[in-house]
């Protein structure tokens, strides 16, 4: 799976599980501002991620998370070094 395919699909989990509006989500936009996501729709984000991608994120992955970007990134390292 490619970076392209990752973000792709990143993105359609958002906009389809949590109805963010697709304008928001660039690269450079603060993630948690723009999601405007509580603590259970995270614990829902981790459990889709993981079911998804094979990989979990850790309370420690969103503390460095502050962009989309950073979110893809993140996501794209666990797959690649799973």
């Amino acid at each position: 799976m490619n970076r392209g395919e990752i973000i792709t699909q990143l993105n359609e989990i958002l906009i389809d599980e949590f109805e963010v509006d697709q304008e928001v989500i660039t690269p450079e936009a603060n993630l948690k501002e723009s999601l405007d996501l509580d603590s259970l729709d995270y614990v829902d984000l981790v459990v889709l991620i993981e079911s998804n991608f094979g990989v979990k994120l850790i309370e420690a992955d969103f503390k460095t998370m502050v962009t989309f970007e950073d979110f893809y990134s993140i996501v794209e390292n666990k797959i690649a070094n799973k």
